[in-house]
C-alpha cells in the first residue's frame, strides 16, 4: 500500500516537470520573432497562447488535486494504522484483562479452595476435640466409679475402724474411770465453785455501775452502748446459773479421767474433754467480746487500751462455773480478748474471722494459746 502511493507521487511530478518544461520551450521559441511579427499575429499568438495557459492551468489544478489525493490518501492510511494500532491496543487491553479475569477466577478458586480445605481441617479438629472429650469424660466416669467404689470402701472400713475405737473408748473409759471417792471430792469442789462465782457474779454489779458512770463522764458512747450489752449477758448467764439444777452424778466431767495437761503461768495443769471443751469456748468468747470492745474505742476515736474494758477485767462471760477453775476461764479469756480487741481496734482479722455473724479466733493461734498435751 505505501508503495503504490509513492510511485503515484513520482509519476504525477514527473509529468509536472515535463508539462512545465514543454510550455516554456515554446513560449521561448515565439519570443524570438515577436518584434518582427505585426499586431495581427500578436492577436493570433494571443489567442494561440490562451489554449496553452488554460492547459497550463488545467495541469496545475491536475497537480493540485493529486498532491491532494496523495495527502488524503496518506492522512487515511494514517488513520488506517492509528485504527489499526488502536484496534492492537484494545486486543492486548481485551487480552491482558482476560489474563486478570483468568487470574482472578483462578485466585478465587484458590482461595475457595484454601477455605474448603481451613473448614475441613475445623470439622476433623472439632471432631477430634469432641472424640477427645467424649473420651476424657468416659474415663472421668470411670474414675469417678473407681474413686466412689474406694470411697465407699473407705467409708465402710471408717465406720468398722470407728465403732472399734468407739467400743475401745468405751473401755479404756470404764478401765481409766474415776473412783467413787475421786469423784465425790471432784463434785464437792464444784459445788463450793459454783457458789462462790454467783456471789463473786453480785459483787461485780457495783463495779460496773462505776465504770459505766466513768464512760458517760468520757463521752464514750459507744464503749457504753457494748458494756451495757456485756453486762446483760452476763444477767442472763446469772439467772440460768440460779435456776440450773445440775446433775453430778450423771455428768460424765466428774467420773472421766484427765486426757490433755496444759501450763499456765509455769505450772501444769490436767483435764479432760470436757475441761478442754471449756478452755477453748473461753479463748473464743474472749475474742469476740475483745473484737466489739476494740470496735467500740475505733468507733469513739479513743486510745487504744484492751486493759480498760470492763468485760477484760470480768472475764466471766460464757463461764457457766463448771468443769474449770474460774482463773483458769479468767486467764484464757483474756488471751482471746486481747488479740479481739487488736483486730476490732485496727479493723483487721489476724488472729480470727467472722463467719455465720459471730466472731471466732483462728484455730492456730487457739492451739498456740491453750497447747493442750496428750497424756493418753
Amino acid at each position: 500500500m505505501k508503495i503504490n502511493i509513492l510511485d503515484r507521487m513520482v509519476m504525477a511530478l514527473v509529468i509536472s516537470t515535463l508539462s512545465l518544461a514543454g510550455i516554456s520551450i515554446a513560449a521561448e521559441g515565439q519570443r524570438e520573432p515577436q518584434e518582427e511579427q505585426k499586431p495581427d499575429q500578436r492577436e493570433k499568438q494571443q489567442e494561440q497562447k490562451q489554449p496553452q495557459e488554460r492547459v497550463q492551468k488545467k495541469s496545475e489544478q491536475d497537480q493540485k488535486q493529486q498532491q491532494k489525493r496523495v495527502q488524503q490518501e496518506k492522512q487515511q492510511e494514517q488513520k488506517q494504522q492509528q485504527k489499526q494500532q488502536q484496534q492492537e491496543r484494545v486486543q492486548r487491553k481485551s487480552e491482558q484483562d482476560q489474563k486478570q479475569q483468568q487470574q482472578r477466577v483462578q485466585q478465587q478458586q484458590q482461595q475457595e479452595q484454601k477455605q474448603k480445605q481451613t473448614q475441613q481441617e475445623r470439622e476433623r479438629a472439632k471432631q477430634k476435640l469432641d472424640q477427645d472429650k467424649n473420651e476424657q469424660r468416659a474415663r472421668q466416669q470411670q474414675q469417678k466409679e473407681r474413686v466412689e467404689r474406694q470411697s465407699e470402701q473407705e467409708q465402710k472400713q471408717q465406720r468398722v475402724q470407728q465403732q472399734q475405737r468407739q467400743d475401745q473408748g468405751e473401755q479404756q473409759k470404764q478401765r481409766e474411770r474415776l473412783s467413787q471417792q475421786q469423784q465425790q471430792k471432784l463434785i464437792s469442789e464444784q459445788r463450793q465453785r459454783v457458789t462462790q462465782y454467783r456471789q463473786h457474779l453480785e459483787q461485780q454489779e457495783r463495779l460496773a455501775q462505776e465504770n459505766a458512770a466513768a464512760l458517760q463522764r468520757q463521752k464514750r458512747m459507744a464503749q457504753y452502748r457494748f458494756q451495757e450489752e456485756y453486762l446483760e449477758r452476763l444477767r442472763q448467764q446469772q439467772l440460768h446459773l440460779r435456776d440450773d439444777r445440775f446433775d453430778y452424778d450423771r455428768d460424765p466431767y466428774f467420773y472421766t479421767a484427765p486426757s490433755y495437761r496444759y501450763n499456765r503461768g509455769g505450772r501444769y495443769y490436767e483435764t479432760n474433754e470436757y475441761g478442754a471443751k471449756m478452755l477453748r469456748q473461753a479463748v473464743n468468747y474472749g475474742y469476740e467480746e475483745g473484737f466489739r470492745a476494740g470496735k467500740a474505742d475505733r468507733d469513739d476515736r479513743w486510745r487504744g487500751n484492751y486493759k480498760d474494758s470492763y468485760a477484760y477485767k470480768d472475764a466471766n462471760y460464757g463461764y457457766p462455773g463448771y468443769y474449770v477453775t474460774r482463773s483458769d476461764y479468767n486467764y484464757y479469756f483474756r488471751e482471746g480478748f486481747q488479740r479481739g480487741y487488736e483486730d476490732g481496734y485496727n479493723s483487721r482479722y489476724q488472729y480470727g474471722r467472722f463467719t455465720d455473724g459471730n466472731y471466732s479466733i483462728l484455730d492456730t493461734i487457739l492451739s498456740q494459746i491453750l497447747n493442750f498435751q496428750s497424756i493418753r
